[in-house]
């Protein structure tokens, strides 16, 4: 099969062994630059650190250093790059995504490598999904545009490169599907469904040999407890869904609030924030799961987490609104480990010995806490069940989710953290049904290839009418600047008798790489016409007409 062939069923939404492949392929792509991102990460923490994110064996001096330092490094890299490539992170990518087929700029991404490895080295309280998210989306939309895959095959590629990048950062393939459907691509249709699946499966794999077998959250075990602690757990949820809340707003003001410094001095204000910080708590830098976990095993002292958690939410609110690049889901699972906790401690009033329940109120926390923040609760609820491998919590979890979940949305009036950035940023991220439908659909899928083009004069083109009755017939002539120019010729339907008369509609091009929508939006005002198809070489390849777009609208589905 030839590439024309290729990209002509991947026009096509349905599922196939094009699609398949390219699943396989862009997760491949997607998974080997996250593994690249994850490794230099950990060779500079290992110049400075004896251990993998261990900030407090640092000497305070460096703990504030370390930080602006770090800082003024993400200022070079976004200077040397353009400032205005500096939008990154989960937010744009779903933006990308809606409006421009997941297409990711080059540049965002150079930003997003080297500024999100810099800022996890460096303790700032960021997680490495948004990094991973991004730039898994790069690298598979990238293999597409090079290709010139059909853009609707694209969007697709880059649903496949997230799932991948989830995969590979946290060896949870079931929770990367779930979290690209439920908040990325925000739909099930099979023929996304399985590329996506295949390509999270190359990301586990390709971690796997690179990392080993383990979970992010083996360590923590998840304890049975008594049945009527299931009645606390609503109570539970209620206080992570005030929680969650109070960060999202807290958050959406810091970025108001500081809109107006630009934004050298934004980042710079970040480093010396984490710095001071670190330098009195340096148990509040980093977002690792491991150190939370060290923290809580090691320390009975419900002060010194009260005092964590809160630290840990003002570093993660400053970090994420100030603009360090990073994710926000890795410091919402810390901020859920150590609240769930927290929240635990009443429970000693009626049980001898509260820390057997450590465990299973730091998992129950962290979904509790991201489904609140992200409005995600099926990602949430398997991030953590496949984080931790432990089926059993689902019923317990779901205790929780919910609350949380009615109350930081109905009594509380909080939406997702990342519409509620979209929105601050004026960037789209809902588009209308039709247009929604239009865009899974690429041009070479439906386009009329039977058509008779001629460059002639009236005679020619009326006996070409009188035997072409189905197939259209196109006229082009060259204007004075050399350019082609094209119509659609029919016969103007007049009273019998009347000499015959053609008319000339005017037609304008698209690109072979596009979708039905960009042909709905050049017709849709007067409902008729037709436009051309070309491809690379502007050679023209294909006509769509009023009549075949309405009736692709009209056809059924199921």
């Amino acid at each position: 099969m030839n590439l024309n062939a290729f990209r002509q069923e991947l026009a096509t939404p349905r599922t196939s062994i094009q699609l398949c492949i390219i699943g396989i392929v862009g997760g491949t792509c997607a998974a080997s630059l996250i593994i690249l991102f994850r490794l230099s990460v950990e060779w500079l923490q290992i110049l400075f650190l004896p251990e993998l994110n261990q900030f407090a064996t640092l000497e305070p001096l460096m703990r504030f250093l370390l930080p602006c330092l770090g800082a003024i490094a993400i200022v070079l890299i976004a200077y040397l790059t353009g400032f205005k490539y500096y939008r990154m992170g989960i937010p744009f990518v779903i933006h990308r995504v809606k409006h421009y087929y997941g297409q990711i700029p080059f540049r965002t991404a150079i930003n997003q490598f080297f500024g999100g490895t810099l800022a996890l080295v460096c303790g700032f309280s960021v997680g490495r999904e948004g990094p991973s998210i991004h730039l898994g989306a790069f690298a598979s939309s990238f293999f597409g545009q090079w290709l010139k895959f059909p853009h609707n095959s694209i969007r697709v590629l880059s649903g496949c490169g997230i799932a991948a990048g989830i995969s590979a950062s946290f060896n949870t393939p079931f929770a990367a599907i779930i979290f690209v459907m439920e908040v990325v691509l925000r739909e099930y249709k099979i023929h996304v469904f399985i590329p996506v699946m295949l390509a999270a499966a190359c990301g586990t794999v390709l971690t796997r040999i690179v990392f080993g077998e383990a979970q992010e959250l083996s360590f923590i075990q998840f304890n049975e407890f008594s049945r009527w602690i299931y009645l606390y757990l609503i109570i539970f949820g209620i206080l992570l869904g005030c929680l969650a809340t109070l960060f999202n707003k807290t958050l959406m003001l810091v970025i108001s609030g500081f809109s107006r410094i630009n934004m050298v001095r934004r980042l710079l204000i970040a480093g010396v924030i984490t710095g001071a910080v670190g330098y009195i708590l340096p148990d509040a830098l980093g977002a690792h799961f491991h150190s939370a976990h060290i923290l809580i095993a090691q320390n009975e002292n419900i002060q010194l987490l009260i005092a964590v958690v809160a630290a840990k939410f003002l570093l993660t609110i400053f970090a994420i609104g100030l603009g360090i690049p990073g994710g926000i889901i890795g410091p919402v699972f810390v901020l859920g480990m150590l609240s769930g906790v927290v929240l635990a401690f009443p429970l000693g009033f009626f049980l001898d010995d509260v820390s057997d329940l450590n465990g299973s109120f730091s998992l129950l926390g962290m979904a509790g806490l991201m489904t609140a923040v992200i409005h995600a609760p099926l990602a949430a609820l398997s991030a953590v069940m496949e984080l931790s491998y432990s089926p059993e919590m689902i019923l317990p979890t779901i205790l929780v989710i919910v609350p949380a979940y009615v109350t930081s949305t109905q009594f509380l009036g909080n939406s997702s953290i990342f519409t509620q950035q979209l929105d601050y940023q004026k960037l789209p991220y809902t588009i209308s049904s039709v247009m929604e439908s239009l865009q899974k659909t690429g041009v070479l899928a439906v386009m009329d290839k039977e058509f008779k083009l001629l460059n002639a004069d009236k005679k020619p083109l009326i006996s070409t009418l009188d035997k072409e009755h189905h197939n259209p017939v196109v006229q082009y002539k060259v204007d004075t600047d050399g350019a082609a120019e094209y119509s659609l010729v029919k016969y103007d339907k007049g009273k019998e008798g009347e000499t015959t008369r053609l008319i000339f509609i005017p037609m304008q091009g698209v690109h072979f790489q596009a979708t039905l929508a960009e042909v709905y939006s050049l017709l849709e005002v007067n409902r008729k016409g037709a436009v051309y198809i070309f491809s690379s070489t502007e050679e023209i390849v294909g006509i769509i007409t009023w009549k075949i777009l309405r009736h692709h609208l009209h056809k059924a589905s199921y």
